[in-house]
């Protein structure tokens, strides 16, 4: 007999869960072309993948932005974990430009990254923001799954809570992916790209764009 699957809940995040949303999407994205690109040396880029993901949760997106976790109960004992996460911001909000976040995270991203390389990398994330819509949208930052739980649901779940969610507001949705394996999942949901910008050496960046529901 096959083991039966642990119960699941999607639920908005709190300050609690930053180590799992973390942990979760840094084991999702350590090997991710964007990371490859933040964090060159591979021995230690999971750690540094982690630690910048628990900054960004932390700082910005859980007390500031929307965060939806997937959290499955694992037995023995029963105990909950958190296998996915999405980052969200809501139209006219972004978690990432408040005063607040940038004077706390800028040591910890100077310590990751490199002081010498944080101009470089801004003036490439303010390129990337340029593709954003005008008009008002909710922003996916973030959406992945804990690799143990990849491919039981956990991504498509976070997709549709953010999803519903803009459809209420009937605004559109903007993301971006440095990873074109990426695409084919997006595009399942309506996204379609919308710009590509492939600049020497930086990552190829996708942003995509879906209609209001």
């Amino acid at each position: 007999m096959s083991p039966e699957a642990p119960a699941r809940t999607v639920r908005s995040a709190t300050m609690e869960d930053v180590p799992g949303v973390a942990r979760s999407l840094g084991r999702a994205f350590w090997d991710d072309p964007l990371y490859q690109w933040l964090f060159p040396d591979v021995i230690t880029r999971r750690a540094r993948t982690l630690r910048f993901h628990a900054v960004f949760a932390g700082f910005a997106y859980v007390p500031h932005g929307v965060v939806d976790v997937v959290e499955d109960l694992v037995e023995p004992p029963p105990r909950p974990v958190v296998r996915g996460a999405g980052w969200w911001d809501a139209p006219g909000h972004e978690a990432e430009s408040r005063p607040s976040f940038l004077l706390r995270s800028l040591p910890h991203l100077a310590g990751m990254i490199g002081a010498s390389r944080l101009p470089e990398v801004s003036r490439f994330f303010a390129r990337v923001g340029d593709a954003r819509p005008l008009e008002p949208h909710w922003y996916l930052a973030a959406v992945g799954a804990d690799p143990v739980a990849q491919g039981t649901g956990v991504g498509s779940a976070l997709m549709r809570t953010g999803l519903e969610r803009a459809d209420a507001d009937g605004v559109p949705v903007h993301l971006e992916t440095m990873n074109a394996d990426n695409l084919d999942f997006y595009e399942r949901y309506g996204f379609r790209v919308t710009k590509v910008m492939d600049e020497t050496g930086t990552p190829t960046t996708y942003s995509m764009l879906r209609p209001a529901g």
